[in-house]
């Protein structure tokens, strides 16, 4: 194994023993996940009691009841919520999900999480998320608009351009945030577009922002199979999840030269070792609301499909899909993390035994953050950059954040994960430090 990439099968062995004789769980939710990381880094940083104190519990959370009149005349009351994480070092940014699966606990994991990639990818936001607990798949556009109003409405003093500045996320889209900005504006007496990003370009969206995730995921591939010395012509890729992250993740990595040989989606697995065409499979799931019945692969399980011989395994589906239960049979070299949590903290220390180094979430999925910033950027200026200024500034600062979390992880042995986590924990409490606390 060439020094290049020794350093990410090495684990903090300072903790070994401690962490060898803890008992695993598969069924840690994503808050417990977040802070075993928090943790770790925390302890190879040596943070100091009080900024540890501070920065581990959430600055502000917001639960609201939302009654909403539906489609048959009855009035319906859903749950939502708001969680700022922090705010050091600038305003609160973080999608909205809309789920039957939302719970306060996975909003405040999620919104540490965005602490932490806004900062290793440096950008002047804190972490914030939000999520209303529904079934958007079963409401008509009706119930979704009075909806998305009334969370608006109760929220319009929590975000803010300076204060909060919410975004898409599962289940949400640019219709979703067109609604927002138009509610918020309303009630401010002003059209405020930099309150929220991923908006539709006519409303002051950015170019670039669809595909944004996505191809930060791909720099990040492209950035790691340069350290590992693996020319990307000669490699295959796995891919699970195919929404928007996960189609386009697939799409741009097939660009550098490497073979698809699996996708996913909700209706299951597809598998060709001959290679799949990634454009094909795109339309044949734009036409038919899902990949279910592709034939350009094998139909396997999502279970199966991560374990499958490959190079390089995105997950970009869910939390939670790599366990303790799994991560023993993952057969990939090279994880690169395109959905949030993908892997639980359990997982962690038998993928780096194993030699698998794995390129986080807080670093991979980091491309359409960015870009978001790029929007508020440029609703705030009001001047609009072309698609090809988006893309090369974007592209710009995902290398510079990769080498800096390599370079990191290098110099502390540790995993590409804890190096994500050392970067932004130590700039976030630098900076509380500076601005002090009460």
């Amino acid at each position: 194994m060439s020094e290049k990439t020794k350093f990410a099968t090495l684990y903090y062995y300072k903790n070994k023993k401690k962490m060898s004789n803890a008992t695993i769980h598969s069924n840690l939710n994503p808050l417990d996940s977040m802070m075993k990381r928090f943790d770790e880094a925390a302890k190879i940083i040596g943070l100091d009691e009080s900024a540890y104190d501070t920065l581990k519990y959430p600055a502000k959370i917001v639960t609201v009841h939302l009654p909403v009149i539906m489609d048959n005349g009855k009035v319906k009351v859903f749950e939502g919520h708001r969680v700022q994480h922090s705010t050091t070092l600038g305003p609160s940014k973080g999608g909205i999900r809309y789920s039957m699966d939302v719970t306060l606990d996975e909003v405040k994991a999620l919104a540490a999480w965005m602490t932490w990639k806004t900062a290793v990818v440096g950008i002047p936001y804190g972490g914030g998320k939000g999520g209303i607990k529904c079934d958007p798949k079963s409401m008509s556009k009706g119930e979704l608009e009075r909806l998305t109003r009334a969370y608006a409405a109760s929220m319009s003093d929590v975000f803010g351009p300076d204060k909060d500045i919410p975004a898409p996320d599962m289940n949400t889209g640019q219709q979703e945030m067109a609604w927002i900005v138009d509610e918020y504006s309303k009630i401010k007496g002003q059209y405020t577009p930099a309150v929220i990003t991923g908006k539709p370009i006519s409303m002051g969206g950015s170019l670039g922002r669809v595909e944004a995730t996505g191809r930060g995921v791909m720099v990040c591939t492209r950035s790691a199979l340069a350290k590992m010395g693996l020319k990307p012509e000669e490699c295959t890729c796995v891919v699970q999840g195919f929404g928007n992250v996960g189609s386009i993740s697939a799409k741009l990595i097939e660009m550098l030269g490497v073979k698809i040989v699996g996708i996913s989606d909700v209706t299951g697995g597809y598998y060709n070792p001959e290679g799949i065409s990634v454009e094909e499979a795109m339309a044949y799931s734009k036409n038919n609301g899902n990949l279910g019945g592709y034939t350009g692969g094998k139909n396997i399980s999502n279970a199966e499909l991560l374990e499958l011989e490959c190079d390089i395994l995105v997950p970009a589906a869910m939390e939670d899909q790599i366990t303790d239960a799994n991560a023993g049979n993952i057969k990939a070299k090279l994880i690169v993390e395109g959905a949030n949590g993908p892997t639980s903290a359990n997982a962690d220390k038998i993928l780096n035994d194993k030699g698998i180094i794995v390129v986080p979430d807080i670093l991979a999925n980091a491309g359409g953050v960015t870009v978001s910033y790029f929007e508020w950027v440029q609703n705030r200026m009001g001047y609009f950059w072309t698609e090809e200024r988006v893309n090369r500034r974007a592209d710009r600062v995902m290398k510079s954040a990769f080498d800096v979390v390599f370079d990191t992880g290098k110099k502390h042995v540790v995993s590409l994960r804890t190096a994500a986590y050392i970067v932004a924990i130590d700039k976030v409490a630098t900076t509380q430090k500076f601005r002090g606390v009460f």
